[in-house]
Order: structure tokens, then C-alpha cells, then sequence
């Protein structure tokens, strides 16, 4: 039975890997005409990534989803909409601050703004402008999740939200230092990682399982879209304050 499941992960994990395969090796055989550099290394680092996309896909499905659901309904069925809020905020918040993506973007913006002469040079400017950024976005996601939550609640049609979201982006992006504008746009980007999207997403389906007039199709998707707009937002109005 084990060996079967394990079996039925990796099939699935090769499965998934294989257009970029497939894609490599065509432009490496193909187009450049040249064999693979240190093909060993190359093929025992596939493997390591098929056996570890196996194991990720089998710890979502045994763990955060699971944990996701029953978390959102037990408070939902608590009835109390502060709990729920401050859930769906501070998940929001935790998984974001530690994401390893954002903290490598923040830490390569403050390079780059130090050595441009936006900020100054010293580490301790840069490490602050850096944490200052991963906060924005992580108290940005936060907020996200709970509106999306305050959708889920309240039944707000999703499209009027993204509309006016991308519409506000849109307007700042115009008044925004232009040195900002790239860092934002992909700041709504790497907020959506491997921990918060599985963890949402069972946080939105759980909710609209357990309220009544709630669909888990139409009302339990559509957290992750607010946790790539708000982003955005935020990131650009952090650097109206910072470069003006």
C-alpha cells in the first residue's frame, strides 16, 4: 500500500516535470548542439527534485490542507468574526515575513538601491530598507486575506474587488518613483508561495464549506488574487514615502 502510494507520487511528480524536460532538452540538443555540462550532477539533482515534489504534494494533501479546513470551520462554527479575522490576517502576515523569495528580493532591492544612491550605502540602511519592505508586504498580504475573508462572509462579488484593486495599482503606478514600480509588481509575485497558497486556499474552501449560502466553487477561491494585489499597493506607496 505504501509502496504504491509512494510509486503513484513520483509518477505523477516525473508527470509534471516532464514539458521542462523536455524543453531543456531540446534547446540543449536541438538549438545549441551541445551536450549537458556535468550530466551526473544534472541527472541525481532531477532526481532530488522529482523525490522532493513527491514528498511536498504528499505533505500538502496529509497536512496543511487538512489543518487549513478544520481551522477555518472551528472558528467559523465559534461564531466569533474577530477570531476569524484576526486568523485569516495573521496567517496571512506569518507565512509571508518568512517567505524565502520575498527575502530575496528585499535583500537584492536594498543592494541595488544602496548602489544607486536611493538610499544609503551602510548595511545597516540597507538591512533596514529590506525589512522595511518584507513588512510592507507582509502586513499588505495580511490585510488581503482578511478582505478576502470579509468576501467569503459577506458574499461580495470577487470581480468588483479585483477590478477596483488593479484599478488603484494602475493610478499609483503613475505617481510612483519609477525605481519602485518593478519591485512592486513583483513583490505581488513571490507573496504567493508554497506554504501560503495551500494554507489559503484550505483557509477560503474550509469557510465557504461551513457558511451556510456559501459555495466552496464560487466563494472558496480567490484569497490568492488579493494576496498578489494588495502587494502591489503597498509596496509602491512604501516607496512614495522612502524616495520622496
Amino acid at each position: 500500500m505504501i509502496i504504491s502510494l509512494i510509486l503513484k507520487k513520483i509518477r505523477q511528480a516525473v508527470t509534471d516535470l516532464l514539458p521542462i524536460i523536455l524543453v531543456i532538452a531540446f534547446f540543449q540538443i536541438v538549438v545549441l548542439k551541445q551536450p549537458l555540462p556535468h550530466l551526473g550532477e544534472v541527472l541525481f539533482g532531477a532526481l532530488l527534485v522529482v523525490a522532493g515534489l513527491a514528498l511536498f504534494v504528499q505533505g500538502l494533501e496529509m497536512g496543511l490542507f487538512p489543518i487549513g479546513e478544520a481551522m477555518a470551520q472551528a472558528l467559523a462554527r465559534k461564531g466569533s468574526l474577530f477570531w476569524l479575522l484576526f486568523f485569516a490576517f495573521a496567517l496571512g502576515f506569518s507565512t509571508t515575513v518568512a517567505e524565502p523569495a520575498l527575502i530575496a528580493v528585499a535583500a537584492e532591492a536594498a543592494e541595488i538601491a544602496g548602489a544607486g544612491g536611493l538610499i544609503d550605502s551602510s548595511r545597516e540602511a540597507l538591512q533596514q530598507y529590506a525589512f522595511g519592505l518584507r513588512m510592507v508586504v507582509a502586513f499588505s498580504v495580511g490585510l488581503a486575506i482578511l478582505i478576502g475573508v470579509m468576501r467569503i462572509i459577506r458574499g461580495w462579488p470577487i470581480h468588483y474587488l479585483i477590478i477596483g484593486g488593479y484599478v488603484i495599482v494602475m493610478l499609483m503606478t503613475t505617481i510612483a518613483p519609477s525605481e519602485i514600480i518593478g519591485i512592486a509588481y513583483d513583490a505581488g509575485g513571490v507573496t504567493t508561495s508554497t506554504i501560503t497558497v495551500p494554507l489559503v486556499t484550505a483557509l477560503g474552501v474550509g469557510l465557504a464549506s461551513t457558511i451556510r449560502g456559501r459555495s466552496p466553487l464560487l466563494d472558496g477561491f480567490g484569497l490568492i488574487a488579493f494576496a498578489s494585489l494588495l502587494p502591489m499597493i503597498f509596496v509602491m506607496g512604501y516607496g512614495l514615502l522612502i524616495f520622496r
